[in-house]
C-alpha cells in the first residue's frame, strides 16, 4: 500500500470528519456538552463515559487507580470471523500498524479495528463527541479504512482502487485522489449506550451487533456510567446549596426591611420595637442566655474542686475551727468567773 504525503492533505476532508464537522453533525440532537466524552439531553440529563476510556499503563511500574482499565476493549464478531480491538472516545491503547486505507500519519489516531487474514482494517478514527438522540446515547467513529466493494464480490477492491490510485499519483505527479477515489466510502462503527446498574459492574462491556455491508458496524456497549445523572458543579458557577443560599439571604432581608418600615410607619415604634415581631427574638434570646448558663453550670461540675472554704474552716493542726470557737468561749466565761 503506497503512502505519499500529499494523500492525507486531499483526502481529509473526505476520509476524517475534523472536530467541527462532527459538532455541525451532533447539533440536530440538540445536545450540549463542554467536556469530552460527556453530554447533556435535552431534558438535563447528564453522561459522564470518561471512566469507560482505557488509558495507557502509568509510567515507573506504578498500580493504576481503581476501577481504571489500561488494556483495550475486545468484542467478538462470532459469525463476523474476526475480533474487534475497542477504545472508547480515545484511541486504542496497543498501537497499530500498516493500516489498510490509512495514511502513516492516522494509525495513532485509530479507536477501533479489526484484522483478517494479517490485514489490519480500521472502523474509524478517534472521536469524544458524544449524542444523546432521545434516550439513545451514541458514540461514532468515522474515517475507517476503504469499504469493500460488494457489488464486485471482492471485498479487497475498494482498498486496490484506493492504492492503485495513490501508486498512479505518485507516478504522474498528479492529485493523489481524482474523482473516483474521492468517492470511495470509509468503514465506520456507532456504538449504543446501555445503562447497566448491576452493582457489581465497574467497566463498561462491548458487544458486536452487526453490519450490512462491512461498512458501518453497530455495537451495544453495557455501562454503569451510561446512567443518566446531574452534572457535576462547575468551578466559578453557583451550586444548588448556593442558589438556596442567596433565596434564603434575600427573603430575609424583605422580611427585616419590611417590618422595620411597617413598625416605625404604621405601629410608630423606635428602638428594638422596630425589629418585626421584637417579642419573638427577645424571647429566643433569653432561651440561648438561659441555656448557655445552664450548659456552663453543668461543665463546671466537672471540673476539679478548688478547696477554698474547706481550708479556712479547718485549722493548721487538724482540729475544727468551731471547737477552737466553743472552747474559746469557754475559756472566757471561766476568766469572767
Amino acid at each position: 500500500m503506497a503512502s505519499l504525503p500529499g494523500v492525507q492533505a486531499v483526502a481529509a476532508p473526505a476520509a476524517v470528519p475534523s472536530p467541527k464537522s462532527e459538532s455541525s453533525a451532533a447539533a440536530p440532537s440538540k445536545t450540549t456538552t463542554t467536556m469530552p466524552c460527556t453530554a447533556t439531553s435535552t431534558s438535563g440529563a447528564f453522561y459522564d463515559l470518561r471512566h469507560d476510556i482505557v488509558l495507557p499503563p502509568v509510567e515507573g511500574g506504578k498500580k493504576p487507580k481503581a476501577g481504571v482499565q489500561v488494556t483495550d476493549y475486545t468484542a467478538r464478531g462470532h459469525d463476523y470471523g474476526a475480533n474487534f480491538t475497542l477504545n472508547l472516545c480515545a484511541a486504542v491503547v496497543k498501537p497499530v500498524k500498516n493500516v489498510e486505507g490509512l495514511d502513516r500519519d492516522l494509525w495513532a489516531n485509530v479507536s477501533a479495528y479489526y484484522e483478517r487474514n494479517g490485514d489490519i482494517f480500521s472502523l474509524g478514527q478517534e472521536s469524544s463527541v458524544l449524542v444523546s438522540r432521545g434516550r439513545e446515547l451514541v458514540l461514532q467513529y468515522t474515517g475507517g479504512s476503504p469499504c469493500p466493494d460488494l457489488s464486485e464480490g471482492n471485498g479487497d477492491k475498494a482498498t486496490k482502487d484506493f492504492d492503485e490510485v495513490n501508486r498512479r499519483g505518485d507516478d504522474n505527479d498528479e492529485p493523489m485522489f481524482s474523482t473516483q477515489a474521492s468517492k470511495v466510502r470509509r468503514k465506520s462503527a456507532t456504538f449504543a449506550f446501555l445503562c447497566d446498574r448491576d452493582p457489581l459492574e465497574t467497566t463498561a462491556h462491548i458487544s458486536f451487533v452487526g453490519t450490512p455491508d462491512e461498512c458501518a458496524y453497530f455495537f451495544k456497549v453495557r455501562s454503569p456510567h451510561a446512567c443518566a445523572g446531574v452534572e457535576p458543579h462547575k468551578p466559578g458557577s453557583v451550586g444548588p446549596g448556593g442558589v438556596f443560599a442567596i433565596i434564603l439571604g434575600v427573603a430575609l432581608l424583605v422580611y427585616m426591611i419590611g417590618g422595620v418600615v411597617y413598625n416605625r410607619t404604621v405601629a410608630h415604634a423606635r428602638g428594638w420595637r422596630q425589629l418585626p415581631n421584637h417579642t419573638l427574638w427577645l424571647g429566643i434570646w433569653s432561651f440561648v442566655r438561659d441555656f448557655v448558663i445552664i450548659l456552663t453550670s453543668m461543665c463546671t461540675r466537672f471540673l476539679p474542686q478548688r478547696q477554698g472554704y474547706r481550708t479556712l474552716s479547718t485549722s493548721p493542726n487538724g482540729r475544727n475551727r468551731d471547737d477552737e470557737n466553743r472552747l474559746i468561749d469557754q475559756l472566757d466565761e471561766e476568766w469572767e468567773d
